[in-house]
């Protein structure tokens, strides 16, 4: 088996040219395995007199609005982007508290912030690793505006249970659905249960370019309306004419080609991700009883954007995984609240996100290189975890 040299991992180490390391993840090979369509779409945007947004962007809004069950799909130029306009389609009032988790990357605490609101976290349940609806009310205070729940590593939030809570408050739900394109819930889409939502087509991302790219879904004309303007210097009907203070956020037409081509692969893409995940826990299993990993919780409708296990003394486990050419992330060792741009917005005391960020790992889960390296990977986790 030969294997692509890694990429640096998210701390700055790489393998160099080392042979046979398996990276955490390579998005190069993603986008090589369909290497000659995306090719094909980029060379015929570049041969086209649309670079901004154009015929390619329209059609992936359209496709992805199809493909998710939803009446509207703005693209956009990030997943943070596409939280900050989503806020601002929906007409939040500056200086409102957003109710969220710390456990997230830091693009949904700077969405808030930037979007002249403040964030709120609430703590995660530490077995579904997702916002703990059960303190979403106690947490709600006359400032509240809105609840934006994280589909963490690709696992749905139990949204039509979030949406009940929600409503008795009175409150909209933005769905942060960065991480978890093509997770269902009962069959429905992630991104369809909101008022709005907000995906990145980072490339990392199950469903991600070459490049930065977003989206604002939604089935309210109105609110897709204001996200339109937005992202383009809040012009209406009119080009050139600011009906309102926007942003320069367009979604531009190569990223959108190489997505309309990658689109049709992702169901595909989520199955091999959770064959995977099936093949994890099988390997995994003897350690996983005698106490030394702790796995993710099973949801048929998660999409494995990451597969994180639990371990003690993670960074030795790491070190020594690494060692042996398996390259691995942590998502995420420092939970918003720790962070100093976000400090003092917890709603109380975070337990279960800060035992959760002293022990997870995620393990390589993008099929492109850990499909034909599950064995090996297994293999060397239960090594380096017996090592301690």
């Amino acid at each position: 088996m030969t294997l692509a040299p890694a990429a640096p991992d998210r701390s700055g180490r790489g393998p160099g040219d080392t042979t046979g390391f398996i990276p955490q993840a390579a998005p190069r090979l993603r986008i090589g395995r369909f290497g000659a369509a995306v090719a094909a779409a980029v060379r015929q945007v570049l041969e086209s007199d649309h670079y901004g947004v154009g015929p390619a962007v329209a059609r992936f809004e359209r496709d992805f609005a199809s493909y998710l069950g939803v009446d509207h799909c703005i693209g956009v130029g990030s997943g943070t982007d596409a939280l900050a306009i989503a806020f601002r389609a929906l007409s939040l009032p500056r200086g409102g508290e957003i109710l969220t988790v710390a456990m997230t990357a830091s693009a949904t605490g700077s969405a808030i912030l930037l979007g002249g609101h403040v964030p709120r976290f609430v703590d995660v349940d530490p077995r579904s690793r997702l916002i703990d609806i059960d303190r979403i009310a106690a947490s709600a205070g006359p400032k509240t505006v809105a609840i934006v729940p994280v589909h963490l590593h690709g696992y749905p939030v139990d949204m039509p249970r979030l949406m009940t809570v929600a409503d008795a408050l009175g409150l909209p739900v933005i769905e942060d659905c960065a991480q978890a394109h093509g997770a269902r819930i009962g069959g429905r889409a992630v991104g369809t249960f909101g008022q709005a939502a907000a995906f990145s087509f980072y490339p990392t991302k199950n469903l991600g370019c070459a490049g930065d790219g977003g989206a604002v879904t939604t089935n309210d004309g109105d609110v897709a309306r204001r996200a339109r303007a937005l992202r383009e210097h809040g012009w209406g009907e009119v080009r050139g004419r600011s009906e309102i203070a926007g942003l320069n956020s367009r979604l531009s037409e190569i990223q959108a080609a190489i997505l309309c081509v990658l689109l049709p692969q992702l169901d595909d893409g989520n199955a091999e991700r959770r064959r995977i995940a099936e093949r994890y826990r099988r390997g995994l299993s003897a350690a996983t009883v005698a106490g030394r990993i702790g796995l993710p919780p099973e949801d048929d409708g998660s999409v494995y954007h990451q597969f994180a296990i639990e371990v003690d003394d993670r960074d030795r486990v790491r070190e020594a995984l690494f060692a042996a050419g398996v390259g691995t992330a942590v998502h995420y060792a420092d939970p918003l609240d720790r962070q100093p741009a976000f400090a003092g917005f917890a709603t109380g005391p975070l337990a279960g996100g800060d035992a959760l960020a002293a022990r997870l790992l995620s393990l390589p889960i993008q099929p492109e290189v850990a499909g034909p390296a599950v064995d090996e990977i297994i293999e060397r986790v239960v090594r380096a975890v017996s090592q301690g």
